[in-house]
């Protein structure tokens, strides 16, 4: 019987990727483990191994076709002994599904709406713009949707209640939420009691509008831009940040950074093994930081609070089209010179495309470092489930004041950002602390 290749998910989050290459063609012999095709996500481009052996009978999603949903039919195999012409035909014939078999019913029917208080108008049984939606009762929300459409609403970071459902009565399904991502069929966000309205988004329509046809460009967003807008926007609507900013003495640093990179040993081609950076040291000092105020090495879920044994921190790495936060594993067990090199070798493989999903998702905290662009301080946007980021500004030298005289110092403004559901404000004032009591003693963190 042909078995049939589907669009693999590569990481816990994705819902589509990109079929970038095949590196096998039609009547092509593969056996368990050959690469097979390449697969763009949003993050990364990866290769794809073959499960079983067999030949590729037919190619159904060509090389360069973009969003190929996750179990998507790529192509078919034919086994040992089957008629790979008449498999490969088979599958070309076959029609494809109206929706994703996850939305078909399996285990119970769809939910019917609960009954209403009141008896609805006449008017009500037709679609009117003002009709209240099935999916509330009583003054309440109550939302009907199916578990695959809340995953994935769950995931995209949109509110269930903002979807219009196209279900049996207003039930969401997978497709409501796709259409709600690209914006279609949103409805604006509540208001809480008593706060001010606001106005909702500007459509697409209404931007164009205000501008002149043929002045502009419109250059369409890949797969990295539209996870960047979705995670950071439903991060700042759900978690309740606030910041902490301090500045930081590091001229001890740059002391020690110095000498310790004059000491590096050499290679045969007498290039020094590792050129330690200042952010390496920034890196430490948070990660030796959270295990010095356990309670802030934590995320938020709304079971309980996640302890964390290590400190994994996430580094901010710019790439083309965005940017993605590789992450240094238990960094508090690691040398200065190991983070280094982790960090030269993550950063070459995030531009390129090149990470594998274990090794830019999850981590206990992040630092973004925008030093380089000459940018004194700013604030970061925590990204869940993290609990904190750290935004590491310029190091530049100010006017001090120091026993009653004014000094030259080598000054580094840090903000940390804090969720306020997990780290409280004297809590997030410790770890700022801690962190500027190493920076600034960078022997402490070889104790």
């Amino acid at each position: 019987m042909p078995i049939n290749i589907l669009m693999p998910a590569l990481s816990p989050t994705m819902e589509k990727g990109n079929l970038a290459k095949w590196l096998k063609k039609e009547g092509d012999k593969v056996k368990s483990g050959d690469v097979i095709a390449e697969i763009e996500t949003d993050k990364a481009t990866m290769e794809v191994e073959a499960v079983d052996e067999g030949t590729i009978a037919k190619i159904l999603v060509p090389e360069g076709t973009q969003d190929v949903a996750v179990n998507d039919v790529i192509a078919v195999l034919a086994g040992d002994g089957e008629d790979v012409k008449a498999a490969g035909a088979a599958a070309a014939s076959a029609p494809k599904a109206a929706a994703p078999a996850a939305e078909a019913p399996k285990a119970a029917p769809t939910p019917a709406p609960a009954a209403p208080a009141k008896a609805a108008p006449p008017a009500a049984a037709a679609p009117a713009p003002q009709a209240v939606p099935a999916q509330q009762t009583n003054g309440h929300a109550r939302i009907f949707s199916s578990p695959l459409a809340r995953r994935l609403a769950k995931e995209a970071g949109i509110e269930l209640g903002r979807i219009n459902g196209s279900g049996p009565h207003g039930r969401i399904v997978a497709r409501d939420v796709e259409e709600a991502k690209s914006g279609k069929g949103l409805k604006a966000p509540a208001a809480a009691p008593g706060a001010p309205s606001i106005a909702p988004s500007m459509s697409d329509k209404q931007i164009l509008a205000l501008f002149e046809p043929g002045s502009y460009e419109v250059i369409p967003h890949d797969g990295m831009r539209r996870t960047i807008a979705q995670r950071l926007t439903a991060s700042v609507q759900t978690v309740p940040h606030f910041y902490l900013t301090m500045d930081c003495d590091i001229g001890k640093l740059l002391a020690a950074r110095e000498e310790i990179n004059a000491a590096a040993p050499k290679d045969k081609e007498k290039k020094p093994l590792y050129k330690l950076s200042v952010n390496d040291f920034v890196i430490k000092a948070m990660a030796i930081a959270l295990q010095r105020i356990p309670n802030t090495n934590v995320s938020w879920t709304e079971a309980g609070m996640l302890k964390h044994k290590h400190s994994d921190i996430g580094v901010a790495v710019a790439m083309p089209g965005g940017l993605i936060t590789p992450i240094i594993r238990k960094a508090e067990t690691k040398s200065l010179s190991t983070i280094s090199s982790e960090m030269k070798d993550f950063a070459a493989r995030a531009r390129a495309r090149k990470l594998k999903p274990e090794e830019y998702q999850g981590g206990t905290t992040a630092v973004s470092n925008l030093g380089m662009y000459g940018i004194k301080d700013f604030t970061a946007v925590i990204n869940p489930p993290h609990a904190t980021i750290l935004a590491v500004g310029t190091s530049e030298e100010r006017a001090v004041v120091r026993n009653g005289k004014i000094e030259a110092a080598h000054i580094m403004s840090v903000t940390l950002s804090c969720d306020h559901r997990a780290v409280d404000g004297a809590l997030g004032a410790e770890l700022i602390g801690a962190f500027k009591m190493l920076i600034e003693n960078p022997v402490m963190m070889m104790v």
